[in-house]
């Protein structure tokens, strides 16, 4: 028989249900609540509470164990009372029980469907007489408790009053055991225990390991408070207000960060070795404080990785007939490069995964490669950016730098693609023929992995240190000159040449695409303003001079400029702008176009020259005086021009006797050859037959025909070698108004090149030998060795 709390006394049958607990060890006249979940335990509390709400409480040996056998729980527990019953919406019910005595299962009569076990009461022995030494003990022990719990800040006159309420060895150490942090076997070994004098030395002992744990406890933290500098008290400051926010129910800023950072992961559908790389790193920032240094460089690089375009693609547009329609709306001729990206398209649609082309437009400024670039784009339905290497030195431009620099971030590659927001975008690198070297590296050297086919694939940039897929990528690259581009880099590109305009497709340009363009920005319309073709030829031959088109739309909008402030100032509402009045509008022509001599004069040959703003004339001027066989020669000359002018020299003494000139005239005659406009430095092998046709006429007093130009380099045997920049000589021989040009025999081949209205307007002579070049350009020559070009 036992008793309540009430004093009730309560009869415990020797068949009772059994109710395994994990993590915990029940004692008599414990009152705790328990959370039961196991179908057979809510089957056991049932089973209890429809009869005397009596239960055995025994603890199993693995709290891991879902489905506990007789051999896994203890043998001792504690018959317990079913104060209370909670159904909790989660299926599972909340108990409130008190222990009653402690008891042993002596056999299990039932497993199923719940444990039900035949058990003996094993209650304390009935102490009759406190001996001194057992007083002794429980003020030991009383006095052990009251200082752990002020230790701890926990005493209480309650707690007090409660202690020396117990005057029972066997009750006290229960209620000093059920309130220790002991382990589960430490826990249950008391509790086995059935002499009530050494259940409480063994508490004792707990308690004495307890005293000294918490007394180390609270002199570290003592030292602690009085060490405490600024930095700490913030972060202590920082951490109770972190706490009073989750009480509060404001949301973790850190936790809303790492949730928000892996659901981004996740919708970037990265490759699996970046995913992982991105979870570790989310890992590492969650574990460090939020205002930690490195904190804020691992949340930088985890900003990057989710806003690259990893899986991201834009659609190519396959529609060829479109594509070349956007082609000819945004540029005039340029047929080669529209030829080229049509071909692309067509190979893109028989062939779903290719490679992305790597293009190079070289011409000289204003020809429309960049703009080109835009048109590709808009052609293809890609996303366009744009990135100038002109002066870049620094390799970490291309690459990125190293995440352990403060403020590191990713090259100009990776920033561009992130910008375009699709991993396969038209990517245009202006002026690549301009990068530099220094001490930092080449960053010519790092495009050659990103601008080759067989290796981009899996471009690594320094800052994230992952491989990114660029073969997706159509690179376009643009060059003034392809010469001082690095050889193994030339290699990788496919160069495309963009020569300059003739006058007529530049009128034509102008009509449709400037003016509509200038109309519109300065605020006009085409009825307050006519301009006539005579007018814009005049302007691109007196007012600019340039292979491009950026001169000319200047001064188109500096007409319209003066057109929009007539219209502003109420003074007129319409202009016509005509060859009479243009100077009105621009002031005096800016230039005077070279043109063809009026008349033949004696050592004065016309040559054609390359420039970066395209194709010129080139008047070479020969004369001889009395002398000693001096060579002079002037206007700012190169020592390659200066060669060819020596060479031509030789080549004339050589041919003295056929050419019928005085075999010592080297020894009685000086020779001064000049180029005008010697302000400008002038240097190139293409100007040798040139200057042999001035000498040999200054010699010989013969005449050199007007209207002929030339071009081609000179050997000491008079050999004809060929030269380039063709399409471009034969330009600036058109703005000159020369109709015959003279050309190496080896650069027939060449004219394929050149669009077939220039090759109306010229008669192209080929020829293999010097004696073939004076033949065709000395008056007095008796024979004629002239092809024209079969049209």
């Amino acid at each position: 028989m036992v008793y309540s709390e009430g004093k009730e006394p309560i009869e415990i049958p020797e068949i009772i249900p059994l109710l395994p607990v994990r993590d915990i060890v029940i004692f008599n006249h414990m009152f705790l609540p328990l959370y039961v979940g196991r179908e057979s335990s809510i089957n056991a509390v049932d089973e209890a509470l429809d009869k005397d709400r009596l239960i055995l409480l025994v603890t199993q040996k693995d709290p891991n164990n879902d489905s506990p056998k007789p051999d896994d729980i203890y043998v001792i527990g504690t018959a317990a009372m079913i104060m209370k019953k909670f159904k909790l919406p989660d299926g599972r019910v909340k108990i409130l029980i008190q222990g009653l005595v402690k008891s042993r299962i002596k056999e299990y009569v039932s497993q199923e469907p719940y444990f039900q076990v035949r058990i003996e009461q094993i209650p304390d022995p009935v102490i009759k007489e406190i001996s001194s030494e057992f007083e002794a003990l429980m003020r030991n022990v009383k006095e052990q408790c009251e200082k752990i719990l002020s230790l701890k800040g926990l005493i209480s006159t309650e707690v007090i009053e409660i202690l020396d309420s117990v005057n029972e060895p066997g009750r006290l150490a229960d209620l000093v055991a059920s309130n220790l942090r002991l382990k589960i076997s430490e826990s249950q070994q008391i509790l086995e225990t059935i002499n009530p004098f050494e259940r409480l030395e063994k508490v004792n002992e707990h308690l004495s390991k307890e005293l000294e744990v918490s007394t180390m406890q609270a002199k570290i933290q003592s030292q602690a408070k009085d060490e405490m500098t600024k930095t700490q008290r913030e972060y202590f400051l920082r951490e109770q207000l972190k706490a009073i926010k989750a009480e509060l129910g404001d949301i973790d800023e850190k936790t809303a960060e790492i949730s928000e950072f892996s659901q981004k992961i996740k919708a970037a559908k990265m490759p699996p070795d970046v995913e992982k790389e991105a979870r570790k790193q989310l890992e590492r920032l969650e574990q460090m404080h939020t205002d930690a240094a490195e904190a804020s460089i691992v949340r930088t690089y985890l900003d990057w990785l989710v806003e690259i375009p990893w899986s991201k693609s834009t659609k190519d547009n396959l529609d060829i007939k479109k594509a070349k329609k956007v082609l000819d709306e945004d540029h005039y001729n340029l047929e080669k490069v529209k030829e080229r990206i049509l071909e692309y398209l067509a190979v893109r649609k028989l062939k779903k995964k290719m490679k992305g082309p790597i293009l190079c437009f070289v011409g000289p400024p204003g020809v429309g490669k960049t703009s080109l670039g835009k048109s590709i784009a808009r052609a293809l339905g890609r996303k366009f950016n744009r990135i100038s290497l002109g002066g870049i030195r620094d390799e970490a431009e291309i690459r990125g730098h190293r995440r352990t620099y403060i403020g590191a971030l990713p090259g100009r590659i990776i920033q561009g693609i992130k910008q375009a927001g699709s991993n396969n975008p038209i990517f245009m690198m202006d002026e690549i023929d301009k990068v530099g070297a220094d001490f930092r590296g080449d960053p010519s050297a790092a495009l050659l992995e990103v601008l080759d086919p067989e290796q981009n694939f899996s471009f690594s940039d320094h800052y994230l240190n992952l491989p990114f897929n660029l073969s997706n990528v159509m690179f376009i690259t643009t060059a003034n000159l392809v010469d001082p581009i690095l050889s193994a880099l030339k290699d990788r590109m496919e160069i495309i040449n963009i020569s300059g305009y003739t006058d007529e497709e530049k009128m034509m340009i102008a009509k449709k695409f400037l003016i509509p363009r200038q109309l519109e920005e300065n605020g006009i319309t085409k009825e307050n303003v006519k301009i006539t073709d005579k007018a814009i030829l005049m302007t691109i031959s007196h007012y600019t001079q340039e292979s491009g088109l950026r001169n000319l739309e200047r001064e188109i909008a500096s007409i319209f400029r003066k057109v929009a402030r007539s219209i502003a100032e109420n003074k007129h509402k319409s202009h016509r702008v005509t060859i009479d009045n243009l100077h009105r509008y621009l002031g005096v022509p800016k230039y005077l176009p070279e043109g063809e001599q009026e008349i033949s004069q004696i050592g004065v040959a016309t040559g054609l020259a390359w420039t970066q703003s395209g194709g010129e004339v080139l008047y070479v001027e020969a004369s001889t005086m009395k002398g000693k066989g001096n060579l002079t020669l002037t206007g700012h000359l190169g020592d390659v021009m200066k060669e060819s002018a020596q060479a031509a020299l030789t080549y004339a003494r050589s041919k003295a006797k056929e050419l019928h000139i005085s075999p010592d005239f080297y020894e009685k005659l000086d020779l001064h050859i000049h180029v005008p406009a010697g302000a400008i430095p002038k240097d190139g092998p293409s100007a040798g037959v040139t200057m042999a046709t001035a000498v040999i006429s200054a010699l010989t007093k013969t005449p050199v025909k007007k209207g002929v130009a030339m071009t081609g380099e000179i050997t000491l045997r008079g050999r004809i070698l060929p030269v380039g920049g063709l399409k471009e000589k034969s330009l600036g021989a058109i703005r000159a108004k020369i109709k015959t040009i003279i050309v190496p025999e080896r650069n027939k081949k060449d004219l394929e090149e050149i669009p077939q209205n220039i090759k109306k307007q010229l008669n192209f002579v080929f020829v293999r030998t010097m004696d073939d070049v004076l033949q065709n350009t000395l008056s007095n020559s008796k024979r004629k060795k002239t092809t024209k070009k079969k049209r």
